[in-house]
């Protein structure tokens, strides 16, 4: 099955900034020539609301489109190898509405992989 990222959510990818992340060698044993690699990542700082709908689609792969077409995303979310990528605090808005009422607007700095598709099937 080929996933798709959800609709509604891709309006995220607007102001996402394309990283590399420099992962770190593996601590296992018997890993031949363990050294750091690097993999291309988006950094995208959201909504603290847009990230709880995010949530469960972590640690998947999905299908992107439009300026990401023939890439896959994986929202980094709890793999130890990833720690230093984990979402983090975005910081806050705080502003008041057109009626007065005061409000803030909390935000979490997210990462996802990116990888390139190895076969060009549409996403379902």
């Amino acid at each position: 099955m080929k996933r798709a990222w959800p609709e509604e959510l891709k309006s995220i990818f607007d102001d996402a900034e394309e990283v590399m992340l420099d992962i770190p060698a593996s601590g296992r044993e018997g890993a031949e020539r363990a050294s750091k690699t690097q993999r291309a990542a988006l950094r995208i700082r959201v909504t603290q609301e847009d990230y709880q709908r995010m949530w469960p689609l972590a640690e998947k792969r999905y299908r992107l489109d439009g300026r990401y077409a023939g890439k896959v995303a994986t929202l980094i979310a709890n793999n130890p190898l990833y720690y230093t990528w984990h979402p983090a605090d975005g910081g806050t808005l705080e502003g008041t509405s057109d009626s007065g009422t005061p409000y803030t607007i909390k935000y979490i700095v997210v990462y996802l992989l990116l990888d390139a598709v190895r076969e060009e099937t549409a996403a379902d």
